[in-house]
């Protein structure tokens, strides 16, 4: 049974349909990277799964428990934590003080969490008292995921994290997120690196008009000849 279960997603906005039948699983430890071209529904999917926007048919559970009728914040509590590809950080606090944001709900992350966010990336340690919105746009990235692990999820959802970053940060963050996942968080990531990211994943989904086209191991999504010329340039 995978921690996380979202079956026959359909949802959309203003009447229109951008998830049509999408499912998408990913169990503890592991990491889910979805991909698929512009308009796909990718982040629709991630945002429906979060309860940011509500289903019209289908079902997300964790840990085979519906979780349709809870609002966001409850899922929040659920072990569940969202990463969006912008307006992600508190650009006008320090890079503790967003930390710090981050455990409003969990106290006791003031004092552990924290250190272990700061092993994992050093650079904030060093930055700590700096300006969020003065760092580079990896490090901002950084204190985003950093902010979303002081809730000790279960579950870290990623909407685009390498967005706009080097490709010698790009590589430095995909470490991170395995290192995450190492931990037993399950991830699972929208990504349009997706050579790039489904290297790094258990479990790849590639979305085509709000559908699921392709589900298999990232190494085996890689390795199929139609994938690689469709989605992946080759």
């Amino acid at each position: 049974m995978s921690y996380l279960v979202s079956e026959n997603m359909v949802a959309g906005y203003g009447g229109a349909n951008i998830l049509n039948s999408c499912s998408i699983e990913v169990d503890l430890g592991q990491i889910a990277v979805v991909v698929g071209p512009n308009g796909a529904g990718k982040s629709t999917a991630m945002k429906a799964i979060f309860g940011m926007l509500p289903l019209q048919r289908g079902n997300v559970k964790v840990l085979n428990e519906s979780i349709n009728d809870l609002p966001t914040f409850q899922r929040v509590k659920k072990g569940m934590a969202f990463v969006p590809q912008t307006d992600n950080i508190f650009s006008s606090l320090t890079v503790e003080e967003n930390l710090e944001m981050g455990a409003f709900t969990n106290p006791r992350a003031m004092i552990t969490i924290i250190e272990q966010v700061y092993s994992l990336f050093p650079a904030l340690k060093e930055k700590r008292l700096q300006r969020a919105g003065e760092l580079s746009g990896g490090q901002r990235q950084q204190v985003a995921v950093g902010r979303a692990l002081m809730t000790e999820p279960k579950l870290l959802m990623l909407d685009e994290p390498t967005a706009g970053v080097s490709p010698i940060v790009m590589d430095e963050l995909f470490e991170r997120i395995i290192d995450v996942a190492r931990t037993g968080i399950a991830i699972l990531m929208v990504e349009q690196n997706a050579k790039q990211a489904l290297s790094i994943a258990d479990i790849g989904y590639v979305l085509v008009q709000g559908e699921n086209r392709y589900t298999d191991s990232g190494k085996a999504l890689l390795e199929n000849t139609d994938v690689r010329k469709t989605f992946l340039g080759g």
